[in-house]
């Protein structure tokens, strides 16, 4: 059963007045602010609010505190690789790895042009010639000769050990700011790469050992500890001492060992480095006895000669800190 029209008319009148009175409540009630009165360095960080926009707003006041963000990204939206390397109007990005940080133009080895056709055999030679000068004139002075061949050096000691980009990036930078403030005179250009590359694996967090690097460099690891040590003191880079828990999952997986040994072996790890034991020892030789006594503990047995091959550290080792580590965990073997 519906209401008469006049009485639905009349009920829908009282509920505007009621709105209007209550707006007219609001507005009394609400402290009128001016915004150019405000200082932003005065309000609670606690009534900010970051949007979606990124722009930054006083919640009591409406006041905008930040606005005008710049956004670094194109203006137009691609759902695959195809559509966006077909609407990209710029280039590769700059990167650290190339001595001219990727900048330089190319000349391509096609020899067609513009529309696929070959081209002349007088302008192929013009176009080899042009070529040769170009890659000449990539080096103007020794510093850029120095770098270009120090850079090429770390991507190829980079790609025997299978480091990630991030690695070679740091690298890289780190190796400039030696060159920049000259501390390769008197030094070889390789062991300097090889000492920069080192230092870049540290700082990143991905485990190499001072005999995997040396492995893959021309130079020999007395030179690259040595070379490791005066960078790092003369650019300040605050090494942290190598956990050896990092190097458990690599050398369980070459071993074919399962994830309970690497649990086991980590804790063997914490607990007795927490009394002290991993003072001044060597993380890959810590790391490996740990290994080799979880494979024990959980009946997955590996002998120390194939734990000592994978580590590149001597069975002698393994045997020295497996017998401290199970004597600290209480563990008669």
């Amino acid at each position: 059963m519906t209401r008469p029209t006049r009485q639905r008319d009349h009920d829908r009148q009282r509920v505007r007045d009621e709105d209007a009175e209550g707006s007219k409540t609001d507005e009394v009630d609400v402290e009128e602010v001016d915004p150019d009165e405000l200082d932003p360095d005065d309000l609670d960080p606690a009534e900010l609010t970051r949007t979606a926009d990124g722009e930054l707003i006083h919640e009591a006041t409406g006041l905008i505190v930040e606005e005008e963000q710049i956004d670094p990204g194109p203006e137009w939206r691609a759902f695959n690789h195809s559509e966006r390397q077909s609407k990209s109007r710029v280039g590769a990005p700059t990167t650290k790895t190339m001595h001219d940080k990727g900048l330089t133009t190319t000349i391509d080895w096609k020899d067609k042009d513009a529309y696929g056709r070959s081209i002349s055999s007088k302008k192929r030679s013009q176009m080899h010639r042009l070529r040769k000068w170009q890659e000449r004139i990539r080096t103007k002075d020794a510093g850029e000769r120095n770098l270009q061949f120090a850079l090429s050096e770390i991507d190829r000691m980079a790609s025997a050990l299978g480091v990630p980009r991030s690695v070679r990036e740091v690298a890289s930078v780190i190796y400039r700011r030696a060159l920049s403030e000259d501390l390769i005179r008197g030094r070889s250009i390789e062991g300097v790469s090889t000492a920069a590359l080192y230092a870049a694996c540290r700082k990143e967090g991905i485990p190499r050992s001072l005999e995997e690097i040396s492995d893959v460099s021309r130079v020999d690891r007395k030179e690259i500890g040595r070379t490791y040590r005066y960078i790092s003191q003369e650019l300040g880079l605050e090494m942290r001492p190598v956990d050896p828990q990092k190097y458990v999952p690599r050398f369980s997986s070459e071993l074919g060992l399962s994830e309970e040994v690497q649990s086991k072996a980590n804790e063997i790890i914490e607990t007795t480095a927490e009394q002290g034991l991993l003072s001044g020892k060597s993380p890959t030789g810590y790391a490996a006895a740990a290994i080799y006594a979880a494979s024990l503990l959980c009946n997955e047995k590996k002998t120390q000669r194939e734990v000592a091959d994978v580590a590149q550290v001597t069975e002698v080792t393994i045997r020295n800190r497996y017998q401290e580590q199970i004597e600290a965990m209480g563990i008669h073997a």
